[in-house]
């Protein structure tokens, strides 16, 4: 394998943000770009004090502990190093894991034969240990180990600073390595991926780890349904980097933890009644989807408001008299889908889309509704498609208004298709920041873009959600919240991180594969109960 050639690569739709909100902003996991973690370790350093070597010996401990933990010192060891920090790491794990009795082999590939002064001074460590069963510095040509199935195989070849696709020796070495059928766990990325945008990246040219144990903090890549493929199960591991860094330091994307939603949550006042918990206005289905308006409604009366009036086509009366006894139920004129915007004067929060057909004077009614309505709304599912239709609409929208889109009804709304969840996710944000409203991007890790064009990740949710009718849980739970008095940057963050952990608790007791929408709804409950507790 030739590598000579190689190169290194408060009132109704306002936007104002409420203390609450700031204290998420303060406390939640940031995910820092890989400037701001190269400025964090450089603080970290400098602060601490501690000097580069030393704190590369810190994150190598933190990493060969978890290594150790996991494959025993009887399974064989294949260590691939870059030429930069990232390499060093590696080298330093190598030692480290020969000490505790492993049999390993260590590659650096110093094709450029220049080294970051801390990966010269692990190579000069590795060549000092006897224990390292072998140690190969590569500068031109490379002859591969056998990678077999009982080797476990340590990438550390390039790290959050790469900035471009591999190519050339690194892209067939990676494509070795793939082809293999060797466990492989990563250094805090799999190599050839970027930390933040890869939709132009080469999939061929990055490992595919089965693992990733990326250091103090996840990187923006991690969070994209596309870069699943090449992360493999992901640990994060605390390396004591500067707190007081983390802590002063904005970021433009965070997660959110479970400790963020409870400070958001309002205590239920003892006194309260259902004139004071909110008045929730429910715009849903169209003949033959009045499910999606019974799964809209309970959600939103099991999110706590005082009174949900579920506004749907007559023919679905009895159906939602039967389904949502506690609801009030207000009759459309038309039989079958709805056709005209309702008085909203009385109401604290609406939500519209579910079920409800794209019918032009459904269309004309929706938009009518959303010029009309002084109270904060939701707008998910049909409601989205109207405007994807209609575009011109999109730029009347009212400032503070919510839109839950899944990726295809965001790139419907857009007008284009987009070249992967970096792309998607920037547009959102970008058409947030531009309409000043609320875009919360459905996903496994559902992105709440803020109009001050920060983005907010959920940390709860999981597969067995993929299915019909959770979304419409979702834009019930937040109207519901909203009705309660949230602002919507909290009503947004705290009903989407309940939406998951209901599926979450629901999935553990009946297992992903058979978990239905209403499953969602009756584990509600179970999640305020968390959350309150």
């Amino acid at each position: 394998m030739h590598l000579l050639a190689c190169s290194m690569q408060k009132t109704p739709h306002t936007c104002h943000l409420t203390p609450n909100f700031f204290v998420i902003l303060r406390r939640n996991m940031k995910i820092f770009t890989s400037a701001q973690i190269k400025e964090l370790d450089r603080y970290t350093m400098e602060h601490e004090p501690i000097r580069s070597i030393d704190l590369m010996e810190r994150a190598a401990k933190a990493l060969t502990r978890t290594i150790t933990e996991q494959w025993s010192n009887r399974t064989p060891v294949v260590v691939f190093a870059g030429s930069g920090n990232n390499g060093g790491d590696a080298l330093a794990v190598a030692r480290m894991l020969a000490t505790e009795g492993y049999n390993v082999k260590a590659y650096l590939f110093n094709i450029s034969n220049h080294l970051s002064e801390d990966c010269a001074a692990n190579r000069q460590r590795i060549i000092d240990c006897k224990q390292v069963r072998e140690f190969v510095e590569v500068t031109t040509q490379f002859d591969p180990p056998v990678l077999d199935a009982e080797t476990l195989v340590v990438d550390g070849l390039f790290g959050s600073g790469l900035n471009k696709p591999l190519a050339g020796g690194f892209a067939s070495l990676v494509k070795y390595i793939n082809q293999s059928p060797s466990k492989v766990v990563s250094i805090d990325m799999p190599s050839g991926l970027m930390p933040e945008d890869n939709s132009y990246n080469i999939s061929a040219n990055i490992i595919h780890a089965d693992q990733t144990l990326t250091l103090q903090h996840k990187k923006l890549a991690f969070m994209f349904a596309d870069n699943q493929q090449y992360i493999g199960e992901l640990r994060v591991l605390d390396i004591r980097l500067s707190q007081e860094y983390i802590r002063k330091t904005e970021a433009q994307y965070t997660i959110l933890e479970e400790n963020d939603i409870r400070s958001c949550m309002k205590p239920r006042d003892d006194f309260a009644h259902k004139g004071t918990m909110g008045n929730a206005l429910i715009i849903a289905g169209s003949y033959g989807m009045s499910g999606a308006a019974v799964l809209a409604t309970q959600a939103c009366l099991r999110s706590g408001a005082g009174k949900v009036v579920a506004h749907t086509p007559r023919k679905n009366y009895n159906i939602m008299q039967i389904a949502v006894p506690e609801a009030v139920m207000q009759m459309d004129y038309e039989e079958t889908y709805f056709s005209e915007a309702v008085d909203a004067e009385d109401f604290d929060a609406i939500g519209i889309g579910p079920g409800l057909g794209q019918h032009e004077n459904t269309a004309i009614a929706l938009i009518t509704q959303l010029r009309r309505s002084q109270c904060p709304i939701v707008v998910d599912a049909d409601g989205l498609n109207i405007l994807a239709n209609h575009r011109a609409w999109i730029q009347q929208l009212p400032k503070g208004i919510i839109m839950t889109p899944h990726p295809k009804e965001f790139e419907r709304m857009a007008g284009t298709a987009c070249n992967g969840d970096y792309e998607r996710l920037n547009k959102a944000r970008e058409l947030a920041e531009n309409l000043k409203v609320y875009i919360l991007l459905k996903g496994h890790y559902s992105a709440l873009c803020l109009p001050n064009g920060r983005v907010l990740f959920n940390s709860t949710g999981n597969s067995g959600m993929a299915t019909a009718g959770s979304g419409d849980v979702l834009t019930g739970i937040i109207t519901g919240l909203l009705a309660r008095g949230y602002h919507a940057a909290d009503a947004c963050s705290i009903g989407m991180y309940l939406h998951g952990l209901a599926g979450d608790l629901a999935a553990r007791d009946l297992g992903k594969e058979s978990l239905i929408a209403s499953d969602l709804i009756r584990y509600l409950p179970k999640a305020f109960l968390r959350l309150n507790s």
